[in-house]
């Protein structure tokens, strides 16, 4: 998700007309992550599940179908996970518990369906460091 956005940063910035505002301070986070000063980690932290089952017959779809529809209305990225029984949509990389909780407040009010099964979940997420 970070690649992706410093290089939408660096097609917006090439465009005639289109200037980027941004602290100094990203700018120098941008450099560093374009020339490997920074890497992908994974480290232990907290996801937000919003789909788990292990209904063989039905769960791949569902949590497939569940990824596309959100795709588009969610900020964070998400992840399919088979995990034996278990298929598994969660969203986000969140270190800490009370960033996870404020997410899933916000997932629950823009999907009030979902508020039965969305949880907070110990996972190893992907950071740049």
């Amino acid at each position: 998700m970070h690649i992706l956005f410093v290089i939408l940063l660096s097609i917006l910035d090439s465009l005639p007309g289109v200037q980027v505002v941004q602290d100094s301070a990203m700018s120098v986070l941008l450099d560093e992550a374009v020339n490997g000063k920074h890497e992908l980690v994974e480290i232990d932290g907290y996801r937000v599940q919003v789909y788990s089952s292990n209904q063989q017959q039905t769960a791949k779809g569902e949590a497939l179908e569940l990824e596309a529809r959100l795709k588009d209305k969610v900020n964070q990225t998400i992840y399919v996970q088979y995990i034996p029984p278990f298929w598994k949509v969660r969203i986000g990389d969140f270190r800490t518990y009370e960033d996870a909780k404020e997410y899933k407040k916000q997932i629950t009010q823009l999907f009030p369906s979902m508020v039965g099964n969305t949880y907070i979940v110990r996972d190893k997420i992907t950071v740049m460091q």
